[in-house]
């Protein structure tokens, strides 16, 4: 029964189907969730014991039916809890995660719908489907035996013990990082704290304290768009180091927000699940239903990237060294000089300064320059609609049309930090594209962290802003252009090692000079970017590259070395360090992701095991743009049909090897990789 109060369960009868937030208040979420849920049951359990023979409508199909409310209630609910959360939605979500990982378990362990999938797998090629239906037919006989649904009843009854306490972990392992971000704040009193520090990051932190209650003053949060340009600039080494310190100690501060044990627990979970299902380790079994299939293949790419990443961030780090030296500073550089001094030998050897280039970078202009980017690639246009009830006042909205005018979904941005949001920057939907229920069109949203301007200016990115904000389009996009019927292979629902390579491919074009030519244009004046100073920032692109690749590899090989560990490894800081130290890792440096505060893989298991696959779908990237140079335009009409047919519209509705392959011809080597970041 429906309750005609709670909006939440309601029809919704807005623009563009979207949730309607303004009446949708914190109670509601839990009768909504419990009334969908039995919804969801109750299809379930009719698909399974339906007395007809199964066939593809009446049981896959009908499956992707199935719980439509429930779908539309977590839909929003977790959009909202990521990006403007509060203490009683954070314990409404700790209070569901049991409840809905059982209700997975329920539907992935029942024995009645695993046999009739069985059936359909066995008879399958009797059964006259087209391509993309035999896709999804696939992809749920391969999620039903991945979840254990072929293992005894015993071992079906631990793995749903364990993916309810997973799901438990991972929810709580998200909000100690979010509280330890919210509760630090760097509080910098007068001159002698800001030294160094240009007008841009003045602004901003000043922003910052007054959102936090501290008007005039200015605060240094840990939002990356924050600390990351204050260990730039600062010239405060103490201050620097204090705010490095806590940055890399989130969910490593004892009490209650301490992720260790929180780690240690899941590790062993994910290994004994693995186990259960036959597999040697977590990695194996992750790997086994992704483009790379094995642990080893992911550490040969890794490693043989590594050795050469090393070696030039050790050339980096002497170069580092040596300037200090010459400014007289007695100091061993430390991970939290790297940035500072970095940005001293970017001046000095490519003669780009920071404060220089980031005019140029309006955060209007870059979204801009995103929008122009998909509508000369692919014929969209954008239209910024006002008025629209959406989840918080800096959300924005813009209806994107295809190039016959037709409305294909509704994009939101969310692009400005504030202690209720997590910190990073993701692509996620309120709606799936699909044709199964009708033309259902997508509403899409990014959620960035950018540093906002205060009221009157206009906010200004660095380059690795307007890259991240490239990036998450690139995202938006595969999720906009999707033309597939079925929910499971819509959008961005492919393997993680190939969901990275539309928005990575992405942010080739934002640094074209045809790109920024037109949209890097001064926020005082209104002139382009000069030439100049535009061939200097394309001369440096492999600045730096050591750095960037060593943080990142760091991580990644610590996420195969944590999910290939003998089972009875407990201590994560001693796993971490011994990582490090097979690797040698360059003392100057940190992981870009410390285990305890590494979200990517321990919030959940989208990136477990995982978090290789932004540089195997940089391996696909690199190549896929050459397709576009050979072409001698970066806006080839033929190469772009191709790329929205096989890349951004396709979704998972082919195997992820096949769609590269009718996309380039062949799949590519690391090459074009090396060369993209300057080590061959």
């Amino acid at each position: 029964m429906r309750d005609p109060e709670n909006p939440l369960l309601a029809s919704w009868s807005g623009p563009y189907g979207l949730p309607p937030f303004s009446r949708i208040e914190t109670h509601h979420y839990p009768p909504a969730f419990e009334t969908a849920l039995k919804e969801a049951r109750s299809e379930v359990e009719a698909i399974a014991n339906a007395p007809e023979t199964p066939t593809f409508d009446n049981t896959i199909a009908a499956l992707e039916r199935a719980g439509e409310r429930l779908t539309r209630v977590a839909s929003t609910f977790f959009n909202v809890a990521s990006a403007n959360t509060s203490p009683e939605l954070q314990a409404i979500e700790r209070d569901l995660a049991p409840k809905l990982a059982r209700h997975s378990s329920e539907t992935l362990l029942n024995q009645t719908l695993f046999a009739r999938i069985t059936q359909l797998w066995a008879d399958r090629d009797t059964l006259g489907l087209d391509p993309e239906q035999a896709r999804v037919l696939e992809r749920y006989h391969s999620m039903f035996q991945r979840a254990g649904a072929g293992l005894s009843d015993t071992d079906r009854a631990r793995m749903s013990e364990i993916t309810q306490e997973l799901a438990v972990l991972g929810t709580q392992f998200s909000q100690n990082i979010l509280a330890d971000e919210a509760a630090y704040r760097l509080v910098l009193d007068g001159e002698a704290d800001l030294a160094g520090l240009p007008p841009f990051l003045r602004a901003a932190a000043a922003e910052a304290a007054e959102e936090r209650g501290l008007a005039g003053r200015h605060v240094i949060t840990l939002s990356r768009s924050l600390i990351e340009p204050f260990l730039q600039f600062s010239t405060r080494r103490d201050l620097r180091e204090a705010a490095f310190t806590a940055w890399r100690a989130r969910g490593e501060n004892g009490g209650d927000t301490d992720n260790r044990e929180i780690i240690a627990r899941t590790l062993k979970l994910r290994r004994e699940r693995a186990r259960l299902l036959g597999f040697e380790d977590f990695a194996a079994y992750k790997l086994d239903d992704s483009m790379a299939k094995t642990p080893d293949a992911v550490r040969d790419l890794l490693e043989s990237v590594w050795r050469p990443a090393a070696d030039k961030a050790r050339r980096e780090a002497r170069a580092l060294q040596d300037l200090a030296a010459q400014d007289g500073d007695n100091i061993e550089i430390a991970p939290w000089d790297w940035r500072f001094y970095a940005e001293r030998v970017r001046q000095r050897d490519h003669a780009i300064d920071e404060a220089e280039l980031k005019p140029y970078l309006q955060l209007e202009a870059m979204i801009e320059a995103a929008f122009d980017t998909a509508t000369r690639l692919f014929g969209l246009t954008f239209e910024e609609q006002h008025g629209l009830d959406l989840y918080h006042p800096d959300v924005r909205a813009f209806a994107v049309r295809d190039r016959n005018g037709r409305d294909i979904g509704l994009f939101l941005a969310d692009y400005f930090a504030r202690a209720s949001k997590r910190s990073g920057a993701w692509m996620s939907a309120f709606r799936q594209q699909q044709k199964l229920a009708g033309d259902i069109t997508p509403i899409i949203v990014n959620v960035m962290n950018f540093a906002k301007a205060p009221k009157g200016e206009k906010t200004l990115l660095t380059f690795d802003d307007a890259h991240t904000l490239f990036h998450e389009f690139g995202h938006a996009l595969h999720g906009l252009l999707s033309n597939v019927t079925y929910p499971i292979v819509s959008g961005t629902s492919v393997s993680r090692d190939y969901v990275e390579l539309p928005s990575q491919l992405y942010e080739h074009w934002l640094d074209q000079p045809e790109t920024l030519q037109r949209f890097a244009v001064h926020v005082e004046t209104g002139k382009p970017m000069p030439d100049d100073l535009l061939e200097r920032v394309l001369a440096a692109r492999t600045f730096n590259s050591g750095f960037d690749t060593v943080e990142y590899l760091a991580s990644a090989l610590f996420d195969l070395d944590a999910h290939t560990a003998p089972e009875d490894t407990t201590d994560v800081t001693a796993l971490e360090a011994a990582t490090l130290t097979r690797m040698d890792m360059p003392k100057q440096i940190a992981m870009r992701h410390r285990p305890t505060h590494f979200a990517h893989v321990f919030s959940g298991e989208n990136y477990a095991s995982g978090y290789y696959s932004y540089m195997w779908s940089e391996v696909m990237d690199a190549d896929a743009f050459t397709a576009f140079t050979e072409a001698g335009d970066i806006f080839d009409p033929a190469t772009a049909a191709r790329l929205y047919e096989h890349i951004y519209s396709s979704g998972g509705r082919q195997d992820p090897k096949d769609a590269y392959i009718a996309f380039r011809g062949t799949l590519p080597d690391a090459s074009a990789l090396l060369k993209k970041r300057g080590f061959a």
